[in-house]
């Protein structure tokens, strides 16, 4: 089994998106979507295959990223966010034995330093 990070780009944001969603799901055994078109997906399959299942989903105009990672990933912002608040639920399912989760948990270095408030956005003046 490998960790692959998929990512798309369509011109045309509304077409084939369920499809893809269903086609990258199917894929593996689990996954995780921390951004609209990004993805995680534990599969025993490779890139070529991925690539094979996914692409006549897309349009000659839409773009395509299937990587292999590593255990370790680095999220910051929404990614963390997302992750953070999964996280939290899937305790509490735990709690009450739900079953398997489509989480793809990715170990993480301990921070050197405290995690700091995220910054408002700047306010035009």
């Amino acid at each position: 089994m490998r960790t692959f990070l998929i990512s798309y780009d369509l011109a045309n944001p509304v077409q084939n998106k369920h499809a893809i969603a269903q086609s990258i799901m199917s894929a593996g055994e689990r996954w995780a979507r921390p951004l609209e078109s990004t993805w995680y997906l534990t599969s025993d399959k490779d890139e070529a295959s991925l690539a094979d299942r996914i692409g006549p989903l897309l349009d000659t105009d839409d773009g395509l990223l299937i990587q292999s990672v590593d255990d370790q990933a680095v999220l910051t912002n929404t990614s963390l966010r997302w992750f953070r608040q999964r996280r939290v639920s899937m305790a509490k399912a735990d709690a009450i034995d739900v079953g398997e989760s489509n989480v793809v948990a990715f170990p993480a270095p301990a921070p050197t330093v405290e995690d700091e408030p995220e910054l408002p956005f700047a306010q035009a003046s």
